[in-house]
């Protein structure tokens, strides 16, 4: 069974009225990782592009950029998304379901929270709205402010990211430390450890930015440091 078909039928369950609880039951455990990282990512990328008001094409199609969709699937992920566009939980309670699943793999929160950064700026905007939602998943999810900031930065143009909350430290921190938290940052983002979480091959593309943004944060702390 394809991921996307195992996506389906899980989702299937809102529509049966099981409810998101026996959803993300059957998503917790391997081999369904993955599964439960896409469906994540569908399910709140489905709230959130509407947070706006407005869902465009642009939103819908940028899951074709984080997620590979074969042809012969296009039809059930359509459905998924429109599944959980739908179900009248609000987007808090997906967002506690899915921290519960994931508890305190903060990794794999992180690299969901880039999934949502990649779909709200599908459309060229980042609405303040969006930037809300974003940041109350970030809340739910304990992931820091300054991690926020950092994603932020990322992927909103014209956002100048400070080095020192790419890189999790403090301004004032030893350089061993710094130089510790940049080598264990480069280690999280390789892919093999990223597929290891469970985050799905075509996800893995948007971990470039996120080295890309590690590595200037540190060419330019190394600068002043050193």
């Amino acid at each position: 069974m394809s991921l996307w078909s195992r996506i389906a039928d899980a989702l299937s369950a809102l529509a049966k009225g099981e409810g998101l609880s026996a959803v993300f039951d059957y998503l917790r455990t391997p081999p369904e990782q993955s599964v439960g990282f896409t469906i994540a990512v569908i399910a709140l990328g489905a709230k959130m592009a509407k947070a706006d008001g407005l869902v465009t094409r642009d939103e819908v199609t940028a899951f074709r950029e984080v997620f590979t969709i074969p042809p012969q699937e296009e039809a059930n992920a359509a459905r998924i998304f429109n599944m959980a566009r739908q179900d009248v939980a609000g987007f808090e309670e997906y967002a506690k379901r899915i921290k519960a699943m994931f508890g305190e793999r903060r990794e794999v929160l992180h690299d969901l929270m880039e999934g949502l950064f990649h779909i709200a700026l599908a459309d060229g905007e980042y609405h303040p709205k969006e930037h809300d939602f974003l940041d109350r998943v970030r809340q739910i999810f304990g992931l820091q402010d300054r991690e926020f900031r950092a994603m932020r930065a990322q992927f909103v143009a014209g956002t100048v990211a400070d080095p020192y909350d790419v890189l999790g430290v403090d301004p004032d921190a030893r350089f061993e430390e710094i130089k510790a938290a940049y080598k264990a940052l480069v280690r999280q983002t390789h892919p093999d450890r990223m597929r290891a979480r469970g985050v799905p091959d075509e996800a893995l593309k948007l971990a470039e930015g996120r080295l890309i943004a590690i590595n200037n944060a540190w060419d330019e702390i190394s600068k002043v440091k050193v």
